[in-house]
């Protein structure tokens, strides 16, 4: 892993990521969905044993007559639709993505190139391996989920059973009893609810099993794994680099509009004032006066209009100071309390400052105008060879990250250095934006 890069839980086992406390599984579908296919998956894997046995064996007899050859083409695109199907259920029941291990089909090849580059494919034989073991392994899982999931509600039911029957039979090792009270087969609900526990751990072991087999015969290899995350980086660079240049373009229009329509209009204006003095310099020292005076306080407004422009472009405080003074100043400009902690041992690099700063400045104004907050808070520390910035509120939430919209262009600020922006604002607040910066790229 290249350093600085974070990876989405594509092929974690989710199942086993889980709580494992045991009201936690017990509320968690996952469990339950889990438990269905352990067991129903028995029924799938005699399918498919018995699929390719008879096309296996059909096909490598009828090749001599150049009949198993059709019959073995389409028994290759069977299994390889099988183990797409397997690998949907896998995220269906355990909460697993495993990636398309195949190679890419070259635009315009025949039938038949297509065909030999399937043979040659190592996933294709993978994935028959595992719908070759799939019945086997689906059978002894079968068994032990039939076992537990019985005697758990057996044992559940035991009171109700006993009320719709007048007396159960009752088997405990060597003993042999009628259980004719439902008062009576309450302790058997207890131990009933003890088995379901146990139940859910051996479930979840079970797929955690069965979805690390997928994931090793259905998934792509070392190899392949480490060649689609370094295409997904690069894709990633791609786009981060366009946003980039595109957010540089668009700062680049803003302070060109605001320099023709703020400080060059008023200069025009001062220039135009001190020409109008000049000429009643002679004839009106009074009127010139005040036009002197006039051009002096418009030069005062361009100075403040071209200071804070300037800010706008890279604040002179983050260069003398750093971030924490830089955020500090802001959050005392702001309309709200805001509290500020920045945790940083050594200043990180200008350009992850500046994108800090601009990002806290963002949302601390969109939080004086949308979110009807009474605090707020900003803060930064180290993360490895992250930065990691938080702006939160307690305002009416409701904030998104829309094309074209405030958030959406501070996305794009960082993604000039491959950072991340995330917004989690449920309506009804807080509202907390957070961004992570990279210290090395």
């Amino acid at each position: 892993m290249l350093p600085g890069t974070r990876t989405q839980d594509n092929e974690i086992g989710i199942l086993g990521g889980r709580s494992w406390a045991p009201l936690a599984m017990i509320r968690d579908p996952l469990s339950w969905r889990a438990a269905l296919y352990l067991l129903v998956s028995m029924g799938i894997g005699l399918a498919w044993f018995i699929i390719l046995i008879v096309g296996v064996s059909l096909s490598l007899s009828l090749l001599i007559i150049w009949v198993g050859v059709p019959l073995a083409a389409l028994l290759m695109l069977a299994w390889r639709g099988g183990a797409m199907l397997e690998r949907g259920l896998m995220l269906a029941a355990f909460g697993v993505r495993i990636r398309s291990p195949y190679r890419p089909m070259p635009q315009g090849m025949n039938v038949f190139a297509k065909w030999r580059r399937m043979i040659a494919d190592p996933a294709t034989w993978k994935d028959l391996v595992y719908l070759g073991l799939l019945f086997p392994i689906s059978l002894a899982e079968f068994v032990v989920s039939v076992v537990l999931w019985s005697s758990t509600g057996f044992l559940l039911l035991m009171p109700l059973l006993v009320l719709i029957n007048g007396s159960v039979q009752a088997d405990i090792g060597n003993s042999s009893f009628a259980v004719t009270n439902p008062v009576a087969g309450l302790p058997f609900t207890l131990a009933g609810a003890v088995l379901l526990m146990i139940t859910l751990y051996v479930t979840r072991a079970m797929g955690m099993m069965h979805s690390s087999l997928a994931r090793v015969l259905l998934g792509p290899s070392e190899s392949q794994l480490e060649t689609l995350q370094l295409r997904a980086r690069a894709d990633h660079l791609q786009a981060s680099r366009a946003r980039g240049v595109d957010a540089a373009e668009s700062e680049r229009r803003r302070i060109e509009r605001d320099l023709h329509d703020g400080a060059q209009q008023q200069l025009l204006a001062v220039a135009m004032d001190i020409g109008r003095a000049r000429a009643k310099l002679d004839t009106d020292p009074e009127a010139a006066r005040a036009l002197i005076e006039q051009a002096h306080a418009g030069t005062r407004e361009v100075i403040g209009e071209l200071r804070n422009l300037a800010r706008g472009i890279y604040p002179a405080i983050l260069t003398d100071r750093g971030l924490d003074p830089a955020l500090s100043s802001l959050a005392a400009r702001a309309p709200v309390p805001v509290e500020v902690s920045v945790d940083l041992s050594d200043r990180p690099p200008a350009a992850v400052e500046s994108i800090a700063y601009f990002i806290v400045a963002e949302s601390l104004a969109n939080i004086a105008k949308y979110a009807r907050a009474t605090r707020a808070s900003v803060t930064v520390h180290r993360d490895q060879y992250w930065v990691v910035v938080e702006i939160a509120d307690n305002g009416v939430g409701g904030a998104s990250a829309q094309p074209g919209g405030g958030l959406s262009g501070l996305a794009d600020r960082a993604a000039t250095i491959d950072g991340l922006l995330t917004v989690n604002s449920p309506p009804g607040g807080p509202t907390v934006i957070r961004a992570d910066l990279p210290c090395t790229w």
